[in-house]
């Protein structure tokens, strides 16, 4: 559901995509896939580093889908954002992981 959630508000015009208070478009990106990498470590049997480059698959494939899209750009800076968010959020599960 995530995964649909996020890119549905990835692909949607510029002017109906949800916003979070004041955060930039960067902010955005790291903030969405910290999420969706705290939930594929918590839901599946899975590596880090093959939930690493699972998400930095799907953000390049959302950045390619926004190439096609009207009123939408594709910017490697969003992939890099993405990469970011997805590192947090396995460290975070790291942590996370041995307090719970």
């Amino acid at each position: 559901m995530a995964l649909i959630a996020i890119y549905i508000a990835a692909i949607l015009p510029q002017n109906l995509a949800p916003t979070i208070g004041t955060l930039s478009d960067k902010a955005h990106h790291v903030l969405a896939f910290i999420v969706l990498a705290l939930l594929l470590r918590f839901a599946y049997r899975i590596t880090y580093w093959h939930a690493l480059v699972l998400l930095i698959v799907y953000g390049t494939f959302i950045e390619i889908s926004q190439y096609f899209t009207p009123n939408r750009m594709a910017e490697i800076k969003d992939v890099l954002a993405d990469t970011v968010g997805s590192f947090i959020g396995l460290k975070l599960y790291k942590y996370l992981s041995k307090v719970i």
